[in-house]
């Protein structure tokens, strides 16, 4: 090899090591910081700790200021303040923990360390070029690999010492189903989360719902688009595919109106959840503020914990409704999916520009055809349906058994709310345990049916169960297609929905089967509903969960996964799409019925 070309090459990887080297050492950091935080093994050291933190602060502000410097960065605006930002903190934690005049418990706190390392590693790691479109797993495994990863390193971190009240005593097999549980936005739990788990603990559980809701591929991704300002074409198709999104162009643009609505909906819930709750029930501002900050989060997110003993059906909580009415808005909007939300947001945003306050912004109007597109025209029909029908049946079925002790409006909030819960949240206001078998049917029926597409809830989703409707109802009619709202429903739209269907009902009928078969002494009603909640990821449980075998654990362990994740998606991950299609066999009927 010449020797300008050795130099080159030399050069390359010399640059090439540099600008992954930050990345490498803030992730390192955190990773040891993680340790700190879970265990009390590191004490001893420090001194020692004191100083590699130190040093991977200097490195991150080194690495931020180095980057201006270099020759064709360019950087848009709400970088540049991200970047000062960074550089404010990272110099204000160095003067402090250097100079010994200036020592301050609150810079020297874990927390805060964290919070500069993690705003380190989220800047590093997006500056990184990665071509999603170059890997060898297809968009269906890396969705599949990225919940993986998040829920085994969250098991990893809810089995250290600190994150339970009696260090050492949750087993691996506990801390597995509740990070499953977290992840996949269930809310089942073999433990009692607000006696067992620390603040560490359940602050890991926050970060686990928030991965879970909006998925960590949506998370990264964005962040990466944020810093860079673009990504290459193979990526935004990557991410196309794992988000369902229709317009390529609009990848980017969608990701950011998911985490903008999110955000904004949960900072709303949190300040309402406060506003709900008596300061008497909590020792201080910081548990009231916590709780505030875990149930507005888990709601929105359809996560269905609590970190009350009986969740919202303990007793000091019972008969708040406006608390059940703040937390039932929170997972309705969660469950309705980021497209519809936006959807509305934008007719919400046509009457008022066009209509209300037309004569303020002439030249303004515009007209938009069709601002209601048909999926959301869909998802909110059958979404209010099923709201007001199960609300009216739960009404009628439960009046003189689960709520009995509520009287007035207090009956209708409580139906309303056992109606909701379990196609989306799992939050209970009723013991579960005591429904009668109507009940438990229609609750199941609605488990399974679940959220909408996209959203942060499970089952099958509303706009597949509208679907069969409407192709049984075309079908009835002698239509080979389906006509609604003077649009025609795609094909490939009425495929997918009923291959969900016998998924769905395929894996809740293995689940009941080997649940059946480890647990003979629970009754088979109970155990139907475990695996129908599991699969749904609506976290509903008529008291079983705790009393389950190990057997029995990693099976709902399991469903829960693949619920979240759904049964269609690792078929896809598993097989090889047709590379030609551009041919057609001879038609043939089939006889059926």
């Amino acid at each position: 090899m010449p020797l300008y070309r050795l130099k080159d090459e030399v050069a390359m990887r010399v640059k090439f090591f540099l600008i992954r080297l930050p990345f490498a050492i803030s992730a390192l950091t955190l990773f040891i910081l993680i340790f700190e935080l879970g265990f009390n093994t590191l004490k001893d050291y420090h001194s020692l700790l004191h100083h590699v933190y130190n040093a991977c602060i200097a490195i991150g502000l080194i690495a931020v200021i180095a980057r201006y410097f270099t020759k064709g960065y360019r950087s848009r605006s709400r970088v540049l303040i991200f970047d000062l930002f960074s550089v404010v903190l990272f110099t204000t934690l160095l003067f402090t923990r250097w100079n010994a005049d200036y020592t301050s418990h609150f810079f020297d706190s874990s927390a805060v360390i964290f919070f500069a390392v993690f705003v380190m590693v989220v800047r590093e790691f997006s500056s990184l070029q990665f071509n999603l479109k170059q890997t060898r797993l297809t968009p269906p495994q890396l969705f599949i690999v990225s919940f993986l990863l998040i829920i085994f390193v969250g098991a990893f971190m809810l089995s250290f010492p600190k994150s339970t009240v009696t260090p050492g005593s949750m087993r691996y097999i506990d801390a597995l189903f509740t990070a499953t549980s977290a992840v996949c936005v269930t809310g089942l739990a073999t433990v009692d989360i607000g006696s067992q788990f620390t603040i560490f603990g359940k602050t890991v559980m926050i970060f686990l719902m928030e991965c879970g809701g909006l998925g960590i591929m949506t998370l990264a991704s964005y962040f990466s688009f944020f810093f860079k300002g673009g990504s290459s074409y193979g990526n935004q198709l990557a991410i196309k595919d794992m988000s369902a999104i229709d317009r390529l162009g609009d990848v980017f643009g969608t990701l950011k109106r998911i985490i903008v609505i999110s955000g904004i909906i949960q900072i709303f819930g949190m300040i309402a959840v406060f506003m709900s709750i008596r300061h008497q029930e909590f020792a201080s501002l910081t548990d009231r503020v916590f709780f505030a900050i875990f149930h507005a989060v888990s709601a929105f997110c359809n996560a269905g914990f609590s970190t009350l003993p009986e969740s919202l059906y303990t007793f000091e909580y019972r008969f708040n409704y406006p608390l059940h009415m703040i937390i039932a808005s929170l997972f309705i909007l969660g469950g309705l999916g980021f497209p519809i939300v936006y959807n509305i947001y934008m007719y919400v945003k046509d009457v008022l520009i066009n209509r209300v306050l037309m004569f303020n912004f002439e030249g303004t109007r515009k007209f938009i055809p069709r601002v209601i597109n048909l999926s959301t025209r869909i998802i909110l029909i059958t979404t209010g349906i099923l709201i007001v029908g199960g609300t009216l049946l739960i009404y009628v079925l439960e009046y003189n058994n689960t709520l009995r002790e509520h009287t007035g409006i207090g009956k209708l909030v409580t139906a309303f709310f056992t109606a909701t819960s379990p196609r989306t949240a799992g939050f209970a206001t009723v013991d579960n345990g005591m429904f009668s078998v109507p009940t438990y049917l229609l609750i199941m029926l609605l488990m399974w049916i679940g959220a909408s597409p996209l959203s942060t809830g499970g089952g099958i989703k509303t706009s597949t169960f509208a679907i069969a409707i409407l192709n049984i109802w075309a079908l009835a009619k002698g239509k080979t297609e389906i006509d609604v709202f003077r649009r025609q429903v795609g094909e490939q739209s009425v495929l997918r929905a009923f291959a969900i269907i016998l998924l769905s009902l395929f894996v809740i009928g293995i689940a009941i089967f080997a649940l059946t078969i480890f647990e003979p002494d629970i009754e088979l009603i109970h155990l139907v509903y475990e695996a129908f909640s599991a699969y749904s990821t609506s976290g509903l449980s008529a008291g079983i969960t705790s009393q389950l075998k190990d057997p029995s654990k990693i099976i709902i362990i399991l469903v829960m996964f693949i619920g979240r994740v759904s049964m269609l998606t690792i078929i896809l991950s598993m097989t090889k799409k047709e590379r030609f299609t551009n041919y057609k066999y001879p038609k043939e009927e089939i006889l059926i019925n």
